[in-house]
């Protein structure tokens, strides 16, 4: 596996002083009022979610999970979170911050490749797949230094996920990832971020193989429901706002665009959008955000303002967002608001994965 560095730096400007965020020129284009008041939200809204986040970190450069304590997949959350707003590592206001972020978990890295400290994980292949997707952004943005460290990390986090999709597994489940790198069964929501690793990889110049991707497109397609409304989380399993934004995703991410599975569970968003009361609705926040995003065209000018007024009415005075019911409020609020600000930042595409 070798990873080719990619000169990313120069994609992405300084943050402005003043207000610690980039202003995409794409908000300055906007032409209605309505629009252009929910940018500028939007814009103060990152704002003041980065000065939150940034008072979260800890001395030793990671972020809590709230309960579950440090972990390497909120940790990468954070340092995605910074770039999306435009911040680069080591420069500017966040740039130490981030770094230390990085290097906390390269430092977790275990023997087998595996990106997952040594306190509690719900099923370790999550924060793998999240902080493997983390690695490959910020590969070809830091110094040369730290470059070398990020290079040797993704190349054995990747060689554990390809490893772990070629697993023998049930032909149910082929193509796709699950808990544990030796699962013999596969799911919708760890596969999706094994999925954007492994595209983000192969976008910083990491050899990923064909048919790797070719295998996930056909387990993604099998999660499909009847009359193509949406994703099942395993096959025969009903969909929700937030699976139908994670197989739009990950369908798309991997190149399969607008095919008839991820038409289908847009046009399902559409008609039935992602509210507040929705389970895993911080997870659906991103995954429904980024995927159509990626879909693109009327399908995302329509939902596009429903998304982001939903997620910003959530916002608390501190910056912060917290899950109200279910297991996401234990995972904290730094977990909820980086993937509030990652849903929000979208249009800003500093992220190369944000890219289209």
């Amino acid at each position: 596996m070798i990873c080719s560095q990619r000169l990313r730096r120069s994609i992405v400007p300084a943050a402005i002083a003043l207000l610690i965020v980039v202003i995409p020129q794409t908000s300055l284009a906007f032409q209605d009022r309505g629009e252009l008041a929910q940018q500028k939200r939007i814009d103060e809204s990152i704002v003041r979610a980065l000065r939150f986040l940034s008072e979260e970190q800890t001395l030793e450069g990671s972020w809590r999970a709230g309960k579950f304590g440090d972990s390497t997949a909120t940790t990468s959350l954070a340092v995605m979170s910074f770039m999306a707003a435009g911040h680069t590592p080591g420069e500017g206001p966040y740039g130490t911050q981030i770094n230390r972020g990085i290097r906390w978990v390269l430092a977790q890295q275990q023997p087998n490749g595996m990106l997952v400290g040594k306190g509690r994980s719900h099923g370790p292949m999550y924060s793998h797949g999240i902080s493997s997707l983390m690695l490959a952004e910020v590969y070809g943005m830091v110094d040369s230094g730290l470059a070398k460290q990020v290079k040797t990390g993704l190349e054995r986090a990747i060689k554990l996920i390809l490893a772990a999709q070629n697993h023998r597994k049930e032909p149910t489940h082929r193509g796709g990832w699950r808990y544990y790198p030796t699962s013999t069964d596969s799911d919708l929501s760890v596969s999706a971020w094994q999925l954007l690793a492994l595209r983000a990889s192969k976008d910083a110049g990491c050899d990923v193989p064909a048919e790797n991707i070719d295998d996930a497109i056909l387990y993604i397609r099998r999660l499909r429901t009847r009359g193509n409304t949406g994703f099942g989380y395993q096959t025969g399993h009903g969909s929700s706002a937030t699976r139908a934004g994670t197989g739009i995703l990950a369908l798309e991410i991997c190149g399969d665009h607008h095919s008839k599975e991820a038409l289908g569970a847009a046009d399902t968003l559409i008609r039935r959008p992602l509210n507040s009361r929705d389970a895993y609705f911080y997870y659906g926040a991103y995954y429904c955000t980024v995927g159509m995003f990626k879909v693109g065209g009327e399908y995302w000018q329509r939902i596009r303002p429903i998304l982001y007024e939903t997620i910003l009415a959530e916002q608390s005075a501190d910056g912060s967002w917290l899950a109200k019911t279910g297991s996401e409020r234990k995972a904290g609020q730094t977990y909820a608001t980086t993937m509030s600000v990652l849903a929000l930042a979208v249009e800003y595409r500093f992220l190369p994965i944000y890219q289209r």
